[in-house]
């Protein structure tokens, strides 16, 4: 028995243009595939305010095409304080961008950040590197990371978070 509860999910990187939108594509491509879409909430942001408004990057987008995810819809956002409010999960690609979460997040919020890679089953790295700088393979690798973590994720809302 499934229960009325919706559950919601914020992923973090920097900029909000490659790994945290990576990560909304991917897991938005998992609960649909479930068929919880109308069950759990899932968006994304940049703790740094460089690409409000932008679509993630190029190469991100490629990456994520060739592996059946479409991301032509998300525009770069930067976190905010309200958001802690309103997600469950708040979760971060890296500990720089997990320090800066909990800086931000509010006094006494139920909601407290945490890395996204702590989902992961088969990947040992507790970070999600940034692959902006970096060649082809550094997106792939991403895609990696995240859909093992998305995977368990998944997993781990649907036993603790929508059963009765």
């Amino acid at each position: 028995m499934k229960s009325n509860k919706k559950v919601s999910v914020l992923f973090i990187c920097m900029g909000n243009i490659c790994r945290s939108p990576t990560a909304e594509a991917v897991f938005r491509h998992y609960v649909e595939r479930a068929g919880l879409s109308e069950s759990i909430l899932i968006d994304s942001a940049g703790t740094h305010d460089y690409h409000i408004g932008e679509p993630p990057d190029k190469r991100t987008q490629y990456a994520a095409q060739q592996r059946g995810y479409d991301m032509s819809a998300l525009r770069g956002r930067q976190v905010q304080s309200a958001d802690f409010e309103r997600f469950d999960y708040v979760l971060a690609m890296d500990k720089a961008n997990l320090a800066i979460l909990q800086y931000l997040t509010p006094r006494g919020c139920k909601t407290q950040a945490q890395l996204f890679l702590d989902y992961a089953r088969h990947h040992n790295e507790s970070e999600v590197p940034d692959p902006y700088y970096g060649g082809v393979q550094g997106f792939e690798h991403v895609l990696d990371m995240v859909e093992d973590a998305a995977q368990e994720l998944l997993q781990h809302i649907r036993q603790r978070e929508l059963t009765a």
